[in-house]
């Protein structure tokens, strides 16, 4: 019986030790990405462009154009609201 024990455990540990691994290589990765995107940013300032404005048309590119449209048509009566 403990050798079926052992056995099963042994397998659990190798594949538990696949999936630390797999997770390790995704961390890594995730480190070059972010390296890789702020030299790009560092790049786009250097040219001039406003790196904050950059990362709001990142962030507006990855929404629905609907919900954008209602956000900016709130704000805009809000705005009149206020009279700004």
């Amino acid at each position: 019986m403990s050798d079926v024990l052992e056995g099963s455990s042994s397998v659990a540990g190798a594949e538990l030790r696949q999936f630390v691994e797999r997770f390790e290589r995704l961390e890594s990765e995730k480190k070059d990405i972010a390296e890789a995107q702020k030299e790009v940013m560092a790049e786009a300032k250097g040219r001039g462009y406003d790196t904050k404005v950059i990362r709001k048309v990142i962030a507006l590119r990855k929404r629905d154009a609907d919900d954008i449209a209602e956000e900016e048509a709130v704000l805009e009566m809000y705005k009149a609201a206020l009279g700004m």
